[in-house]
């Protein structure tokens, strides 16, 4: 047990203090002046050779267990034939406990293709944990029965997206996903109307900084432009309007106004839409 003197005096004698192990003890006197039975040290303890945590991932609502189930390994060389076939069988039906059931398979397949569509979208974890929560609920809801799996992957990532005010359309979600935008809209349709999503429509604005990155536009077209979105906002011209044509159009009005080389061709083929959509927007703005 390491010593160590203390600087200290002891309060009834004024000898010196001394620190043994977890207790300040008076060397004159032998009074226990502290102890602290805390245990300082690393809460982890090497478990696998040089591994020194013993915690698991953290828990994810993108998985179907939250991530609490735990996965037999393939061991080592030094097993034998024996021991090997053992641990094959023993991994096989293990995984076959983990989903019982076909509705667990479907959950499991249904978000291993949002976690794909959100890789592919560059989405943050906040947003593909919500994609993920609304599947499930419109599994629970019976939602699914007759549909699309993929089609509702899809439509789960493209309401997270609208939930969380990220500038992403059907034709973007559905160009990554295992289904095209008519299952999407078919998913998005019954999930918006019978689980209650807060959605609402969709803002042009949201696309301005996009859009405008896309373009490399200077930052006083993109004010400009969404001061000139304010307008037609406060006019009453965007009702039943492509927001993405909105948004194409209040950057190539902006660009004009600026006489900043910027055509009808190239805002509308960042945007996904016609030159036509750009057009109408700009002659709204023009009067």
């Amino acid at each position: 047990m390491g010593e160590s003197i203390a600087s200290s005096e002891c309060p009834e004698c004024d000898g010196r203090l001394r620190v043994e192990g977890d207790e300040t003890v008076c060397e004159a006197c032998g009074l226990v002046v502290a102890e602290d039975r805390l245990d300082r040290g690393p809460e982890w303890r090497p478990l696998d050779g040089d591994r020194r945590e013993r915690t698991g991932a953290p828990l994810t609502r993108s998985r179907h267990d939250r991530g609490l189930s735990t996965e037999i390994g393939r061991g080592g060389r030094r097993l034998t034939g024996r021991k090997r076939r053992l641990l094959r069988r023993l991994r096989r039906q293990h995984n076959r406990a983990r989903i019982p059931t076909k509705s667990k398979r479907n959950l499991v397949y249904g978000f291993t293709e949002i976690r794909r569509i959100a890789e592919a979208l560059s989405l943050p974890e906040s947003t593909r944990d919500q994609a993920c929560v609304i599947f499930e609920r419109a599994q629970d809801e019976d939602l699914l029965r007759g549909r699309s799996i993929e089609g509702f992957a899809a439509a789960s990532v493209y309401a997270a997206c609208r939930m969380a005010s990220f500038s992403r359309t059907v034709e973007e979600v559905a160009a990554v996903a295992r289904a095209d935008a008519d299952e999407l809209r078919v998913a998005y349709d019954p999930m918006n109307r019978e689980l209650g999503l807060p959605t609402g429509p969709v803002d042009p604005s949201e696309f301005l900084p996009r859009f405008s990155s896309e373009l490399n536009l200077p930052v006083r077209i993109e004010a400009r432009a969404r001061e000139l979105l304010v307008d037609l906002r406060e006019s009453g011209h965007l009702a039943g309007r492509n927001p993405c044509g909105v948004a194409a159009g209040c950057l190539y009005a902006a660009a004009r106004e600026a006489n900043y080389p910027l055509t009808q061709k190239r805002v509308a083929k960042v945007a996904d839409v016609t030159p036509v959509t750009v057009r109408g927007t700009y002659r709204e703005l023009a009067e």
